[in-house]
């Protein structure tokens, strides 16, 4: 997004469209977002599936098999997870809350802890396909989303790849 690599998918989602006159999910929903988090999301899948899987100590802590799963899992689930944050956009455009705003008060917590999870949900409707959602395993993936999301999101910050820290 910095150097504006891939502009052509960079058109957004709702193109335009309102609802009651404001935008959908806003200008920062773009195309760009879910395609290249397939993209990326289908590498460290194959990552895990074809180099740390054959790695006794890491195979013994997945949550999923990773090697009965086909390769294009990781491709939609990534874009599913990206797609999945649309509600959380759509209801802070509602709300008047800019793209890359927070709420103030006691919504602020509530779109906090929304933004660390509403990917996971899109990802577990594509992963609950092939593999069941036990408990432990969302317990344990939601905890693993809540802490890695924001340090993820506070190195694009500081590489300048995101206009905020959250």
């Amino acid at each position: 997004m910095k150097y504006g690599w891939l502009a052509f998918l960079a058109r957004p989602i709702d193109a335009g469209r309102t609802l009651r006159g404001r935008p959908l999910f806003g200008h920062s929903k773009t195309w760009r977002g879910p395609i290249l988090v397939a993209v990326g999301a289908a590498a460290v899948f194959a990552l895990q599936q074809r180099v740390l899987h054959r790695v006794d100590a890491i195979a013994a802590i997945e949550l999923v098999d990773y090697a009965s799963l086909p390769l294009w899992f990781g491709a939609a689930a990534g874009a599913v997870a990206e797609l999945a944050e649309l509600p959380n956009s759509c209801t802070k455009r509602q709300l008047g809350i800019a793209p890359g705003r927070t709420a103030s008060g006691a919504l602020s917590v509530l779109f906090y802890l929304w933004d660390q999870l509403d990917l996971l949900i899109g990802w577990w409707l594509v992963c609950a396909a092939f593999v069941p959602p036990l408990p432990m395993r969302v317990a344990v993936s939601a905890l693993l989303v809540a802490g890695v999301h924001p340090l993820l999101t506070g190195i694009g910050y500081l590489l300048g790849m995101r206009p905020t820290a959250r």
